[in-house]
């Protein structure tokens, strides 16, 4: 694809955001009346699976027709037809469990070079609760809960308008236990790559194509560390896929380091989704986290399980952990101190495999949020294995610093949909343009 004709997308990418903006604002103002239909019935029909699911991941459970919030400001309309789709993966014990996600089959020619891909979109935080789940937020722009009070905005629309603009199939997951039964196992990484690259398994069995379909991983965030872990696993979970390429920004990889960052700041409930998650695959946890936390925090923890990211801002803005415990101290404090929690940690954290195919690690320097040392060393764990690793550091200086959306979003936008940006990486990729070694800035 020519560099002319990714910058002729990039202002509908921006149109794209604004109407987003527009659609949520809108519906708080209340255009989106009956809230509580717009999520629960979703939850009550689609997100429930059958009582016997195909053992094989990436296998189509069901599918189910999806219109889009809206259709953006081209000739051709939205570039694209969606669906809801439920998938198999795998837990982290290899046991089958269901998935959601959203499936857009595009409408347009490819723009790139070779064949057609297939896109699969790790999405940022977007919570714990089931109503969370971005698939819901696809036919809105956003879900709006009344019990409990709540919304989550679909901020994954501007990356699959642009995917599917220029022709690619894409898959956005919903990660295991968001909308679907269970706790939602937040930056697990085994969980989260097997929902990417069973992702990508699934689009394909969608869209009639066969493993040989060039493949690329988009992710920022949360989605970031799925799509890191994703491509790390790949050549031992899922060899058969023809990977070109990843992008994995701002990538949550080593949990302790990103809890202690934001305990206090803005989105500090987010501590809640981990732990929570946490004590869902490592239940000798259970009694050590118990004897630190007070009764109220562990009603907190409760509710920061059915709570989204927007929850966190607006109901329980930069909350601290020490609030949390008995003794006054920081659960990050607990945490790293607990005999049973080192080898959680460490077998959580990104970067003890090797990638065989490249990547693309972008963060920003004064992220508040992912911190930057964390995706750094990542790169550079890599790098000693011998993968082909291309690192950029965000230079943007520090904006409200703990507030979350201008440093680590700031970056997002920038490395995303900015003048050297991950499409341009990704496309490069698909057209088999030589990159190798290591490149670290």
């Amino acid at each position: 694809m020519k560099r002319q004709d990714l910058r002729r997308m990039r202002p509908q990418a921006g149109r794209i955001v604004a109407v987003l903006v527009l659609a949520c604002a809108t519906a708080v103002a209340g255009v989106v009346t009956d809230a509580g239909e717009v999520s629960a019935e979703p939850m009550n029909s689609f997100y429930t699976p059958p009582a016997q699911i195909p053992q094989e991941p990436g296998a189509i459970i069901k599918t189910a027709p999806m219109t889009l919030v809206m259709t953006p400001p081209t000739e051709q309309g939205w570039p694209g037809r969606a669906q809801h789709v439920m998938y198999t993966t795998k837990l982290q014990d290899g046991s089958p469990v269901a998935v959601s996600g959203t499936y857009i089959e595009p409408a347009v020619p490819w723009q790139g070079a070779g064949p057609r891909p297939t896109v699969v979109i790790g999405p940022g935080t977007s919570g714990q609760g089931d109503r969370c789940a971005m698939s819901m937020a696809f036919s809105t722009g956003m879900t709006v809960s009344t019990e409990p009070l709540g919304l989550s905005a679909n901020q994954e629309l501007p990356s699959s308008v642009v995917w599917s603009g220029l022709g690619a199939r894409v898959l956005v997951t919903d990660y295991v236990g968001l909308g679907t039964p269970g706790i939602h196992t937040y930056a697990n990484r085994f969980e989260s790559g097997h929902a990417i690259l069973d992702g990508v398994r699934a689009a394909n069995n969608l869209g009639g194509v066969g493993p040989e379909t060039p493949v690329v991983l988009w992710g920022y965030s949360q989605g970031g560390g799925a799509t890191a872990a994703a491509a790390e696993m790949q050549p031992s979970y899922a060899p058969e896929l023809n990977l070109k390429g990843t992008w994995a920004g701002g990538p949550v990889a080593d949990l302790p380091a990103i809890l202690e960052k934001i305990d206090g700041a803005l989105i500090g409930g987010a501590i809640g989704f981990a732990v929570n998650g946490m004590l869902a695959r490592y239940p000798e946890l259970q009694r050590a986290v118990d004897q630190v936390m007070s009764p109220s925090g562990r009603a907190m923890l409760d509710t920061l399980s059915n709570a989204c990211i927007v929850d966190l801002i607006t109901t329980y803005p930069f909350l601290k952990t020490n609030s949390l415990t008995n003794d006054g101290r920081s659960l990050t404090e607990h945490l790293r101190e607990m005999p049973e929690a080192a080898p959680v940690l460490a077998e959580l954290r990104i970067g003890n495999s090797t990638p065989a195919t490249p990547v693309l690690i972008t963060s920003g320097l004064n992220d508040d949020t992912v911190p930057y040392g964390q995706a750094r060393r990542l790169a550079e764990d890599w790098c000693g294995k011998g993968a082909t690793v291309t690192f950029r550091t965000n230079d943007l200086p520090p904006i409200l610093p703990g507030t979350t959306i201008p440093n680590h979003f700031g970056p997002e936008i920038i490395d995303g949909f900015g003048p050297d940006n991950a499409f341009t990486y990704l496309l490069d990729r698909l057209a088999d343009k030589p990159v190798s070694g290591c490149s670290i800035d």
